[in-house]
């Protein structure tokens, strides 16, 4: 399968041109308007430092739908401690900067979330499109989850956890409040045990682009987030 080289302009090809372990491009940059395309599309940059980006559409596809949540008896129990507190987009750079930081120290050899990537999301949040949930364990900052929403679609991009079970905290707050707010599905990109057993799920690039259109994401919908602040008291 070929592997498309992006310009300057503002395109993408088809996804269903992505290969067998769903690359589907190369170059291109991390402007705003770049990255609302393509998660519009279900596409999403993934790559390490030194490598041009690298944009992927996979097959299959990990989600979690927010009514399928699946939390363990063990879990509900810790929950009913509340020994954290959470938050919502309260300290997004924070969150990113965590996610980076860990997963560049976990083998040494760095981490996807570039500081190019770091700046990019950031102003994506700046701009209302990319919101964070936060765990704190008094005033440190222990837990975190970031992602870009478009729609009634949450693309979650990276976790982080300094505490037991802080990760899947927010994980679980955040799914909660997508089925409250009506929200169609959690895209979780990639596939993993700890997402599995929360009860995600994988679909195929089709399904997956068919509750895009369900979820209202561009082209089907305004360019919106239906995550506000607002509605996260």
């Amino acid at each position: 399968m070929p592997c498309y080289q992006l310009d300057e302009e503002l395109w993408f090809p088809p996804i269903d041109a992505a290969d067998d372990y769903g690359l589907l491009a190369v170059g291109g940059d991390l402007s705003p308007e770049r990255l609302l395309l393509a998660y519009s599309l279900g596409i999403f940059p993934w790559y390490n430092p030194g490598e041009p980006i690298l944009w992927w559409s996979p097959d299959p596809r990990c989600v979690l739908y927010p009514s399928e949540l699946h939390i363990s008896r063990s879990m509900r129990k810790f929950m009913r401690k509340n020994l954290y507190r959470v938050s919502f987009d309260e300290n997004f750079p924070g969150v990113i900067y965590w996610c980076r930081r860990l997963r560049k120290n976990l083998d040494g050899s760095g981490t996807w979330i570039t500081s190019e990537m770091e700046k990019a999301f950031i102003r994506l949040h700046e701009l209302g499109f990319a919101h964070s949930v936060e765990c704190w364990d008094g005033d440190e900052l222990v837990g975190g989850i970031y992602g870009v929403c478009l729609g009634y679609c949450f693309c979650g991009e990276s976790m982080f956890s300094r505490r037991t079970n802080a990760s899947k905290l927010v994980l679980i707050h955040l799914v909660q409040k997508l089925e409250t707010l009506g929200f169609e599905l959690l895209d979780c990109q990639q596939t993993t045990g700890h997402l599995l057993s929360m009860g995600a799920t994988e679909i195929s690039r089709i399904e997956f682009q068919q509750h895009l259109r369900v979820a209202e994401v561009p082209p089907y919908g305004p360019l919106v987030s239906r995550f506000c602040k607002s509605d996260l008291v």
